[in-house]
């Protein structure tokens, strides 16, 4: 994540090469264990996402190529794997998984009027604001379909409370858009809908399909909503200080649009009484003029050592959460994967 410095990191010499290409082949081997299950999920993905017509089908394969790193899928199979085996409901729920995700990036390029993602354009910028919404809508009708056929039904009541809680995140972070007194507990409790609970449930539903105790669901549900969490706090540091080529999507949206992040929640809560008038004056201004406007008060600031502070605390608590855990290959993984989280470069 930029400059992070990841000094209590496991890995911090692998993660935090710079390189895509060592990034890459950071997560082939982090999905090292699940490589089979998870190409089975592209296919599924593949298979879900057909159309009759061609122009239709032309979408659907584009929106698959957002999804990137597939994180959510990979959790709840390697959560799978910490527990025992992992089956073909597994590849079903990563399936479903992805495309509520997939579903929430394209509706989050339209508020964020974002041109790039994975290094490819959005939808609203290729096709329409009109296509993406529907495009969103398509993924979640197709999701919830594939949830409906599973055997039992307590992962479709799952999945669509975290889609349900995904939406509500969203709704109160565009409601409170130039809204300035947000304290950090909104700002957290905001991401842990908006962000930690497609993690936080994926964890649990590997888990609770492999045959885990409560414990060990609860203990992995844990670890999904920390890394979650430390996700997004480290897309927070990126949209400010990180590099439009290397992270494959376009940066500085979030200040622009008005949001408050942890950055600039930081900033204001320890200015001094003249710089906050500053700093208000500049957040209530013309919305291009922003991010040039504020970033010496932000470099003059301790917000992006405290970001990444609170980045490196969430990881923490993520890694602690699998202390009951049996050592397994997957678990390593999950260790490894927590690490990427708060210190990646795409």
């Amino acid at each position: 994540m930029g400059s992070f410095s990841n000094s209590d990191s496991r890995n911090s010499s692998e993660i935090g090469n710079s390189d895509i290409r060592g990034a890459s082949e950071l997560l082939r081997r982090m999905y090292g264990p699940i490589e089979a299950p998870m190409a089975e999920i592209e296919k599924r993905i593949a298979a879900e996402l057909q159309s009759p017509y061609e122009a239709i089908g032309h979408l659907l394969r584009h929106g698959t190529q957002l999804g990137g790193k597939r994180m959510r899928p990979a959790l709840i199979l390697l959560s799978g794997q910490c527990i025992g085996e992992t089956n073909e409901q597994h590849t079903i729920l990563g399936t479903i998984i992805e495309m509520v995700h997939t579903a929430t990036l394209i509706h989050d390029d339209v508020l964020d009027e974002a041109e790039t993602r994975r290094h490819v354009p959005t939808v609203n910028a290729k096709w329409s604001n009109h296509t993406s919404i529907l495009l969103g809508d398509y993924l979640f009708a197709q999701s919830f379909r594939l949830a409906a056929s599973m055997a039992s039904n307590e992962a479709c009541q799952w999945i669509g409370e975290a889609a349900r809680l995904v939406c509500e995140g969203e709704m109160r972070q565009v409601l409170q858009r130039d809204t300035l007194d947000i304290d950090e507990a909104t700002y957290f409790d905001i991401l842990r809908g908006k962000t930690a609970e497609l993690c936080r449930v994926s964890c649990e539903l590997g888990a609770l399909h492999s045959g885990g105790t409560e414990s060990q669901v609860d203990a992995l549900g844990r670890f999904g909503n920390a890394i979650g969490i430390a996700f997004q706090i480290a897309d927070d540091y990126l949209d400010l200080w990180g590099d439009d080529d290397t992270v494959g999507k376009t940066l500085g949206t979030d200040i622009e649009q008005g949001k408050m992040t942890l950055p600039l929640i930081r900033l204001l809560e320890t200015s001094s009484l003249r710089n906050r008038e500053r700093i208000v004056a500049i957040l209530r201004g013309p919305s291009e003029e922003r991010l040039p406007a504020i970033r010496p008060l932000l470099e003059a600031s301790d917000a992006k050592d405290y970001t990444e502070s609170m980045a490196q605390q969430f990881r923490r608590e993520a890694i602690s959460a699998l202390d009951e855990l049996e050592p397994t290959q997957a678990k390593e993984s999950l260790l490894t994967l927590a690490d990427f989280a708060v210190d990646r470069r795409f």
